[in-house]
């Protein structure tokens, strides 16, 4: 008997690839692995290709999600190899997005941050939220939300209690839009918002910035291991 055709129990399949037999069954079920054979008890038996199966899904992981890499194996297991590729694609067109949409934020924020937060045309240095948002290109609600999660610290008019956003606030809104652009969580905004009013600094923006592009640089590396795997497997 060749290698290829070498039956595993689930036992054996789960050893091998360092799972436990509930996980194997569970990926069975899902689409992940081809479907087993039964013996005449009804026992599970497996070969080669299912090991294979599950290193390329697991290889796929780190860069696609698990989510993906369920979608993709699903795929190909289908018969649909075409499906399964444009999955690919679409993840990486999505991660070029990402990175294109990060770039143009790092230069966005470095001009704001090496800005001065002076008053906007005609406003006398003091805003509404409505004239805020509508500057900003956000909906007031974002900007409740944001100061609900601290980001933004409007003053408040004497008498009515309405919201007053004076030009650091304004400045602190486009800072916080264009990050949340870029996929940044509100704890990694907060920093970059109290280094800028702290000292007018970029410093802590640009270490975000090239966080999150070391963490892209590390998923496309991710990407090409998985994409490498999914091609062994599918020859």
């Amino acid at each position: 008997m060749s290698n290829r055709e070498r039956r595993l129990r689930t036992v054996d399949l789960a050893r091998a690839v360092g799972l436990s037999t509930q996980q194997v069954r569970n990926y069975e079920d899902a689409g992940v692995l081809p479907p087993a054979g039964r013996t005449d008890a009804g026992y599970r038996v497996f070969g080669e290709r299912h090991r294979e199966a599950l290193l390329a899904y697991r290889a796929l992981q780190p860069g696609y999600g698990a989510v993906t890499a369920t979608r993709i194996m699903r795929a190909v297991h289908a018969g649909d190899v075409a499906g399964a590729l444009a999955l690919v694609d679409a993840a990486h067109a999505a991660l070029h997005e990402e990175r294109v949409a990060l770039r143009a934020a790092g230069e966005a924020l470095e001009a704001l941050a090496g800005r001065e937060p002076g008053p906007p045309p005609g406003t006398g240095g003091g805003l509404r939220i409505g004239e805020v948002a509508a500057l900003v290109g956000v909906r007031t609600s974002a900007l409740r939300v944001w100061e609900a999660a601290g980001l933004l610290v409007p003053g408040r008019e004497h008498g009515t209690g309405y919201r007053v956003y004076g030009p650091a606030d304004v400045r602190d809104a486009r800072v916080v839009r264009t990050l949340r652009r870029s996929h940044h969580l509100f704890e990694q905004i907060r920093p970059v918002l109290e280094d800028l009013r702290r000292a007018g600094s970029s410093e802590a923006l640009r270490t975000a910035v090239e966080a999150r592009g070391r963490t892209l640089t590390a998923r496309t590396r991710s990407m090409l291991a998985g994409a490498g795997a999914l091609d062994a497997y599918l020859e």
